[in-house]
């Protein structure tokens, strides 16, 4: 009964958030070698471009991206799962690296006949999404890091008793806690989200990805490897970001070879919903570019 419950708060707190995306989105299901991922879709009859994927960070799933998705989905097909092992998608007993991650999403691109996407990463994503794009270059057009991890930054230590808190023990109060230090003003954050995340960190196999991964998704990116990244990239920050200090973004885009880095004012972890107008201008005016 309790299970029941649960998954009927975590479905009113989704559904909640699609329709604060404000554009049509259709939601699929499809199973890629055993693992069920559920994935969201959006783009209007003038959206012909090259498809987007968006994937986002270590909490909630696709939903994420409810402040964006439209902004995007006006010039592009829009795709964005929720990465195995959040949101609605499996929860498997697995490795929860890079490694794990990456050939996930080349299986679930390959089950929808996505050859060449342009990648959108937040946090974690943005560090899946690099390794995809070194793994696998000639699939990757465009690539986007938002507040990326992988960069070597280490978050200090009340951002990451918040990250612990939120992923052992799930709660509103852990969230509130934790919500401090992703955002400048977390009252722009949609409360549905923060109870979305709660509840998927609560549901069967919800903590998973952070006790079994250990962290090594966000392992460092080595120089030579960043080096090796030729896509066209945009480095995004918020400069009020307190789990990923700003300079290791900075440092890492005049690394890579053809990133150009946008830092936003007044945004922390989360720029997408601290500053949504400016992020989503800066994200489609990059992915435009040169189309």
């Amino acid at each position: 009964m309790s299970q029941n419950i649960e998954s009927l708060r975590r479905v009113k707190y989704r559904q909640g958030l699609i329709k604060q995306m404000n554009t049509p989105v259709e939601q699929h299901e499809i199973i890629v070698d055993s693992v069920k991922t559920a994935w969201l879709s959006a783009g209007n009859e003038h959206a012909t471009g090259e498809t987007i994927v968006l994937l986002h960070g270590a909490g909630a799933g696709a939903v994420t991206w409810y402040p964006s998705i439209a902004s995007i989905a006006q010039h592009y097909p829009v795709i964005a799962p929720d990465i195995v092992g959040y949101g609605e998608s499996d929860k498997p007993n697995a490795a929860y690296d890079r490694s794990y991650y990456v050939n996930w999403l080349n299986g679930f691109l390959t089950s929808l006949n996505l050859t060449k996407i342009s990648l959108v990463g937040l946090s974690q994503g943005a560090a899946i999404a690099m390794q995809f794009a070194l793994d696998f270059p000639e699939k990757v057009n465009k690539l986007v890091l938002v507040n990326s991890a992988g960069f070597g930054a280490k978050p200090k230590f009340l951002p990451f008793l918040g990250m612990v808190w939120m992923n052992v023990l799930p709660s509103s109060l852990a969230n509130h806690f934790a919500s401090r230090y992703l955002l400048v003003q977390p009252k722009l954050k949609h409360k549905y989200h923060g109870l979305y995340s709660v509840e998927v960190a609560k549901s069967l196999g919800g903590k998973n990805a952070f006790l079994q991964g250990k962290g090594q998704a966000v392992a460092e990116i080595s120089k030579h490897e960043l080096q090796s990244i030729q896509h066209k990239t945009l480095v995004i920050h918020g400069e009020d970001d307190q789990f990923f200090p700003i300079k290791y973004s900075q440092f890492a885009a005049e690394i890579i070879p053809n990133a150009i880095f946008k830092p936003i004012q007044h945004a922390g972890h989360m720029p997408l919903m601290d500053q949504t107008e400016i992020f989503n201008r800066t994200l489609v005016d990059f992915l435009k570019e040169g189309d």
